[in-house]
């Protein structure tokens, strides 16, 4: 009895202490995933073990996403997930997405599993019209993605119709001509067939690498007023804030690169940015939704923390390395003192064997006259004639052995001379790898210094090898020039080689478009392309002026 009793107590005190659990699903670009989730787990905690599962390192790019109420907003990391503003019905769904988009994918994104979700996410974008791109650009990157898809092109494979249940073209492209699916297949296909060779991770890329060029790629976009009231957008991305017009998403009026910005802070509905020139006053907007100026602040905060975390990376990367070349410097050094000793010792003992040689060879010479003046001796009797024989087959026999000695000694010179010669080699090559240690040692301080650009709030650290004080010769600076100089003109020929052929699908089916259909993103978009205006040379025109005059033009618009 008093058994039952004790297994039942046991039983209830287990269940007592099993932590109540929420079913969560996550949605990815390509998969869904379930997990049970504890109701005390904070948004760090569900996001880790997504990370966890997926294999991803690059964490700091993504978010969990949720809509409330015809909005979206992002699960924060230090809040308990049940204490979002999230549906009650199970399983609660979360969104995992690209929160934050790099400049340069290509420098910015390692892993594969990183450029996968972005490839994906992106190609989303750009189907569903988020980001505007152009009919020509669309074509170009719907045969990457056809690439990164099938594989290389086989005509015997591949048959006309192969794409035909594909969605690869925004529908506003696909309306805006009249031209058939077959059609459109076509002139994919004829650039895919082009991308032989590349792997699904290299198609991927180079889809990335076009798609961030598109005035709309990686901005979010939020509705603002100034103090004037005017209503306005803005535009916030890698590069920095932008303003808008409402009818304007591709080409902002004015523009604040993130390191003009000193702090951002919010009160109610009202945002106030402060410069980082203290002498320029802060300029306010007003947004008609709190959560908007909340995910404005996270945005940011996210934004310097990795900033911060990179820094932190590459400070760790190049102390590591720094510390690499030192005991590569030491070794080098090593190796260069063993090798100048070797080469005077076998110098010096070159030296002594040489003159040890000739000493031999004059001994031979004596040896050989003094039996020349033994035989030209007169030999008066049989006896005399014997020991004078005996004597001369002597210094014959000494002559032999010392022209023996005299040549041995002869080659022993040579091979000491050519163990000097291969000494002098061995520390011509180890002068060489001191000076190719200096090349790296010299562009690990360059990447250093670029670290100073970086907030100043981040942590401080110094990278400066005394040690490694070298001569670095003009000659492999001229060699590194030219090589940066090769690989600049092949990728402006790859360039134009791209630019001719996407100019010449324009002209192509310019004679197939449908004017009436063009929409008001299609008119902005080739008004830019007729004055050569581009996204980034765009914004660069915009900041070349001062601070303070933007700041003032923002609150005049």
């Amino acid at each position: 009895m008093a058994g039952a009793i004790a297994s039942r107590m046991s039983f209830s005190s287990l269940k007592r202490k099993q932590p109540k659990t929420f079913t969560v699903r996550i949605a990815t670009m390509d998969a869904e995933m379930e997990f049970s989730c504890e109701v005390k787990w904070k948004g760090k905690d569900l996001f880790d073990l997504v990370c966890r599962t997926l294999g991803l390192r690059e964490t700091w790019f993504f978010g969990l996403q949720y809509t409330i109420k015809d909005t979206v907003a992002w699960l924060k990391m230090d809040k308990k997930v049940l204490d979002h503003d999230v549906p009650t019905e199970e399983p609660v769904t979360f969104h995992f997405l690209a929160k934050f988009y790099p400049e340069n994918a290509e420098e910015e994104l390692v892993q594969e599993i990183t450029q996968h979700l972005f490839f994906l996410q992106v190609k989303k974008q750009i189907l569903d019209e988020k980001i505007y791109c152009p009919p020509e650009a669309s074509v170009l990157l719907a045969s990457y993605a056809v690439q990164a898809k099938y594989g290389d092109y086989d005509p015997n494979v591949h048959k006309r119709g192969f794409l035909a249940q594909e969605e690869l073209l925004p529908k506003r492209v696909i309306n805006l001509y009249q031209m058939t699916p077959e059609m459109w297949e076509e002139r994919i296909t004829a650039w895919y067939a082009e991308h032989r060779g590349r792997a699904r991770d290299e198609a991927e890329m180079e889809y990335l690498k076009i798609a961030q060029d598109l005035e709309m790629y990686g901005v979010n976009y939020f509705a603002i007023r100034n103090k004037k009231g005017t209503e306005l957008l803005l535009g916030v991305d890698a590069l920095g804030l932008h303003i808008y017009d409402p009818d304007n998403r591709l080409t902002p009026k004015i523009s604040f690169p993130w390191n003009e910005i000193r702090n951002i802070s919010y009160s109610d509905k009202e945002f106030t940015i402060k410069p980082l020139d203290k002498k320029i006053d802060v300029f306010k907007f007003n947004s008609s939704k709190l959560r908007v100026n909340k995910l404005m602040e996270r945005q940011r905060l996210a934004r310097e923390k990795q900033m911060r975390e990179e820094a932190e990376r590459t400070r760790d990367e190049l102390e590591r390395r720094l510390m690499q070349l030192k005991e590569e410097a030491t070794m080098a050094n090593e190796a260069l003192m063993r090798s100048e000793e070797t080469a005077d010792l076998l110098a010096e003992k070159a030296q002594i064997t040489e003159e040890e040689a000739k000493l031999l060879a004059q001994k031979a010479a004596e040896a050989e006259q003094e039996m020349q003046r033994i035989k030209a001796t007169a030999i008066r009797t049989e006896e005399e004639k014997r020991l004078m024989e005996q004597k001369v087959l002597e210094a014959e026999m000494l002559a032999l052995k010392m022209a023996e000695e005299s040549e041995r000694r002869a080659k022993e010179a040579d091979q000491l001379k050519q163990d000097l010669q291969e000494a002098r080699e061995s520390e011509r090559r180890a002068k060489q790898k001191l000076l190719e240690i200096t090349s790296k040692s010299s562009y690990t301080q360059s990447i250093n210094s670029s670290t100073t650009a970086l907030p100043t709030d981040l942590p401080s650290f110094n990278l400066i090898s005394e040690s490694l004080s070298f001569d670095f010769k003009d000659t492999d600076m001229k060699r590194l020039s030219m090589e940066i100089e090769k690989e600049k003109v092949e990728y402006m020929e790859k360039s134009k080689h791209l630019q001719e052929q996407l100019n010449e699908l324009k002209t192509e089916i310019e004679a197939l478009k449908l004017k009436e259909r063009e929409t008001a993103l299609d008119i902005l978009h080739n008004e830019n392309a007729s004055r050569g205006n581009s996204k980034h040379n765009t914004i660069k025109k915009l900041t070349l002026q001062s601070t303070k005059s933007r700041v003032a033009f923002f609150e005049e618009l």
